[in-house]
């Protein structure tokens, strides 16, 4: 089940609303009732997807919530503690997602014959198991107390808004709000808005630029025009399918009291890589920096050792996102580039804000073509086609240019916070915000029907993330 889905907008979450409201939350017991509602709900959302792997998260969490008690109550032996619990949170992942990456490889170098395992990906574990990983490292530097109810550490893992694709919520952000929280108009309001702005960035601007990537894949007439409006449409379409799931499910955790951090800050804005990575999937980069490049010492260590970290924490990075080389490949890219703007920085900042964000954009476009590229042969062969001056363009390509003009433009623009600044900047001059509070519900009602039409109406609705 996701989010952009018939099943999801009008079978389970109208039912799971009515019930989740009843409950009056102004009493302690009343907390504590609309949690195992939200439980209950948040597994059958996943088994509905993947009945046969509830048990695996299940059971994850159930090894989590014990090996804290024990670290929490400990004095001594806490990091061998720490370790065993980790690994074992690990195990599943590195079985289901990893086995048969590593078996194909051992196969190809030492010509063995070990049968390959192929095994189906448990949705949403690449996410829920680095949640377990942070809460029990947390727990063991003292950040937070183990959590003693059993059922609220079952609901911050398996809760269903940030499950599948995150945004990676860390115990420590929501802790207070598993038996604290406030159910508000407002809360209500804005999460409903920015709910259906994820739906709409996610139907109507992913899925169609998706058409327009797979219209490329499929195409004999791999032009340079072409390769370049597959790239920009590329970029634009995961930027919208990921950053539009988040900010769903920002938005579901809103209605439900709960306040997830932001995920996207228009990484396409950005004037080096390294903001790039500041602004774009925020909470992953943000784990990756305080669970695995801080305790190796982050940039406080000699030269050779802070690029041998840099490789690490970016070749985790890749390998996170898929069990292929490509992701490796698509790590390291970014490591490079970060590794090479650290040294070059004074001369970039010499360069005008305008070229650096060009270059930038460049640099991403073409990490998203080696992010989507099928084998490391199909994105060199797509690279070659950018510069490809002997094929500049064709009918195919001038057709579907034309056809997806207004989206790309829309696209471009969408990426950018040139919107958003806009509309503050009328509510201001204007004093329409009252009216704006007003048309909310509105602009939330049109926006649903118009992507429950494209819904009915077509059945292309992939979502990227989902394979991690």
């Amino acid at each position: 089940m996701v989010f952009s889905g018939i099943p999801f907008l009008y079978f389970f979450l109208p039912p799971l609303l009515g019930l989740y409201f009843l409950i009056p939350g102004k009493f302690s017991w009343g907390i504590r009732v609309k949690n195992v509602l939200l439980l209950v709900f948040s597994l059958l959302f996943y088994a509905v997807g993947e009945p046969k792997y509830i048990w695996l998260m299940l059971g994850s969490i159930l090894s989590a919530y014990i090996f804290a008690q024990i670290i929490d109550r400990l004095e001594k032996g806490r990091g061998i503690l720490l370790a065993v619990s980790i690994g074992i949170s690990l195990i599943p992942l590195l079985y289901y997602k990893y086995a048969g990456f590593f078996t194909e490889n051992i196969n190809s170098i030492f010509g063995a014959d070990i049968p390959v395992l192929r095994l189906s990906l448990p949705i949403g574990i690449s996410f829920y198991t680095f949640q377990l990983v942070s809460y029990l490292a947390d727990v063991y530097r003292r950040r937070v107390p183990a959590q003693r109810n059993p059922l609220s550490l079952a609901l911050y893992v398996s809760f269903f808004p940030q499950l599948i694709a995150g945004p990676i919520v860390r115990y420590s952000d929501i802790n207070e709000m598993l038996d604290h929280r406030e159910h508000t108009l407002e809360n209500f309001s804005a999460g409903a808005l920015r709910f259906v702005v994820g739906l709409g960035k996610k139907i109507l601007l992913a899925n169609t630029l998706g058409e327009l990537c797979d219209l490329y894949r499929s195409t004999g007439e791999k032009t340079m025009l072409f390769t370049w409006i597959y790239g920009i449409a590329i970029c634009c379409q995961i930027y919208f399918d990921f950053s539009g799931y988040s900010d769903m499910a920002i938005g579901l955790g809103r209605i439900f009291g709960f306040h997830f951090i932001e995920n996207f800050n228009y990484p396409y804005m950005s004037k080096g890589p390294a903001e790039f990575w500041r602004r774009w999937h925020i909470s992953l980069g943000s784990w990756f920096r305080d669970y695995v490049y801080i305790p190796m010492g982050g940039n406080r260590v000699s030269l050779p050792r802070w690029m041998f970290n840099i490789l690490t924490v970016w070749f985790l990075t890749g390998f996170w996102h898929g069990a292929g080389w490509t992701f490796i490949c698509w790590g390291l890219y970014f490591a490079f580039f970060l590794v090479l703007e650290k040294f070059a920085k004074p001369v970039i900042d010499k360069i005008p804000v305008v070229l650096q964000r060009i270059g930038t954009l460049f640099i991403v476009m073409i990490s998203f073509m080696l992010f989507d590229a099928a084998t490391m042969a199909d994105f060199v062969r797509n690279v070659g086609n950018l510069f490809n001056f002997a094929n500049l363009a064709g009918a195919e390509t001038l057709y579907y240019l034309r056809s997806y003009a207004v989206l790309l433009v829309m696209a471009l623009i969408g990426c950018t916070d040139y919107p958003k600044r806009a509309v503050l900047r009328l509510a201001e001059k204007t004093g329409t915000a009252p009216v704006m509070q007003m048309l909310t519900p509105v602009f939330v009602t049109g926006m649903l029907i118009v992507c429950t039409a494209y819904l009915v109406d077509g059945s292309f609705n992939p979502f990227l993330y989902f394979r991690f």
